[in-house]
């Protein structure tokens, strides 16, 4: 092509930051002289990004942070929009973050420009109007999970399963934990993995509950013991201060390593999230357990849609792994499913197969999948455009 490609790529948090590496070094190698400009983080800008703004300005999390901040990130996407407009890129995708970028990406397809956006956001669950929106701002969604993809077909919205990078990155066979064990300096026996949470109110509900757990579980099996990642420094001296209470309990505490933790470990308690897709793809038995106010509870019990939150369940159309919401989500409950999962060795067979089985599906080669669809989008595009080949 003579003229260079110029694409846009909007990230909002590390994660995005991730995923917009691996996506533009995808890209590059197709377009070598292709400009990327817009929003992202540390891993894009070492490619050779320019970004408009620090990645951190829409890392914004909680109800009244974003009501705070939103005269700044309104600033911030028009600030984008008008830039990727006066120079006429060929592309602009955003990257996860769709309260701000599925806005951005509107705007945008409204004066014929290219858009796309990668990692669907949980419409399918709830909110599910706004795929009337969605439908209107991108030309293609990207998705990481496949039964993503029937529900946009059936709102007759271009769609791609790309699959997810974990899967890509985690090997289906995973060490053995002895092997692990060994690297974390972690003691032979019976070991369950607990996984509060990353976030600071996560641990602070859901600590204290699993550490209840652990000590129900020793009842049974005295020679169980416990091993508990941190998610960053804030989250270890706040687990810190929890196990200050618990000091009859043999629980290593670990910076970081959520993998390593879970790969050493015999079975997994964690807090809803994207750690049950890690367990999974490290083929580990688990429960899955949340609990939130009261009333944050009612209003999304409302609003969800989903059969099920965790995604094991989800992937596989069925309740293969317990989960454990609200009121369900007491010890009593939680140490016998737990037991199951730590003592029951046909239940670990069928769940490694099923796990496995999983995660080859799961593996598509992000990256490089979803640069193919881009390409093509592009591609397609230039054509209808006359000298621009």
């Amino acid at each position: 092509m003579a003229t260079p490609l110029r694409i846009g790529l909007v990230a909002g948090e590390n994660s995005g930051d991730q995923l917009g590496a691996a996506l533009m070094a995808a890209l590059q190698r197709r377009f070598p002289n292709a400009i990327f400009e817009g929003m992202g983080g540390d891993r894009m800008i070492a490619l050779g990004f320019h970004s408009l703004y620090p990645l951190d300005r829409l890392s914004v999390m909680g109800l009244v942070e974003p009501l705070k901040r939103l005269p700044e990130l309104l600033r911030i996407r028009r600030q984008l929009y008008r830039h990727f407009l006066d120079h006429q890129f060929d592309l602009v995708l955003g990257i996860d973050s769709p309260d701000f970028t599925i806005g951005l990406e509107l705007k945008l397809r409204r004066q014929g420009m290219l858009t796309a956006h990668y990692v669907s956001p949980s419409v399918w669950a709830w909110r599910q109007g706004r795929i009337r929106k969605i439908a209107r701002a991108v030309d293609r969604m990207l998705t990481l999970f496949p039964f993503e993809t029937t529900f946009y077909r059936r709102h007759h919205v271009p769609v791609t399963f790309v699959g997810h990078p974990l899967a890509d990155s985690l090997p289906v066979v995973p060490d053995q934990p002895a092997a692990v064990r060994e690297r974390l300096g972690l003691a032979e026996g019976p070991l369950l993995a607990i996984l509060p949470g990353s976030r600071g109110a996560e641990v602070a509900t859901m600590g204290p509950l699993f550490l209840e757990v652990a000590r129900r579980l020793r009842q049974t099996l005295p020679e169980l013991s416990f091993v508990i990642p941190s998610a960053s420094v804030e989250r270890h001296q706040q687990l810190e201060s929890l196990l200050d209470g618990c000091r009859d309990l043999p629980v290593t505490l670990v910076a970081g390593k959520a993998h390593d933790v879970m790969a050493a470990s015999d079975a997994v308690l964690l807090t809803s999230g994207t750690t049950a897709l890690e367990a999974m793809l490290l083929k580990k038995p688990m429960v899955v357990a949340y609990r939130m106010a009261p009333a944050s509870y009612w209003l999304l019990s409302k609003l969800v849609k989903s059969p099920y939150i965790a995604l094991p369940n989800l992937l596989a159309g069925e309740a293969l792994v317990p989960e454990l919401i609200q009121d369900q989500a007491t010890v009593d409950n939680l140490s016998r499913h737990t037991l199951e999962q730590l003592v029951d060795g046909e239940q670990r067979r069928r769940l490694v197969q099923r796990f496995t089985a999983l995660h080859q599906s799961l593996r598509r080669d992000a990256a490089e999948t979803a640069a193919d669809v881009l390409t093509g989008m592009i591609e397609a595009r230039r054509k209808e455009r006359p000298g621009d080949d």
